[in-house]
């Protein structure tokens, strides 16, 4: 028996930041596919999961960030070739978020309304497991 196609690997993160009052969840927008999803990317060869998500997250939106608990990897089919993506929970550091070639917008929402806006499903299962891991907000002084 032949084995299939190489997996297309990935990673990326479910990026949030805490304001005063809230939790919110960071979403790209991708003109190529006209889709909002998490910031997330293909791997360079030999690289590192995480540091790919970490870089991705740079790259797709201008800012840092501090990884947290893994999340579940997504799998699915692009073209016909199987493809994982790695996922990550991570807060958001400094930077400011910068449309590029390949994000042309990004923002930030409350998790039930990224929940909303996400394209597809899967990206949406990832707010649902991001969701028991956050830290609960602070009411404002």
């Amino acid at each position: 028996m032949t084995p299939g196609p190489a997996p297309i690997l990935a990673a990326g993160c479910v990026l949030w930041r805490r304001t005063h009052t809230a939790i919110e969840v960071c979403l790209v927008h991708r003109p190529k596919y006209d889709d909002w999803s998490h910031p997330k990317g293909k791997l360079k060869p030999g690289e590192d999961p995480l540091a790919g998500a970490v870089r991705e997250v740079a790259e797709e939106t201008g800012l840092t960030c501090t990884p947290g608990p893994r999340l579940p990897t997504a799998h699915y089919v692009v073209r016909g070739r199987p493809k994982q993506v790695h996922y990550w929970a991570a807060e958001a550091g400094e930077g400011a978020l910068v449309p590029n070639s390949e994000v042309d917008a990004a923002i930030w929402l409350p998790p039930l309304e990224a929940r909303a806006r996400l394209t597809q499903v899967r990206d949406r299962e990832l707010v649902d497991a991001l969701l028991p891991l956050l830290p609960q907000p602070r009411p404002f002084p």
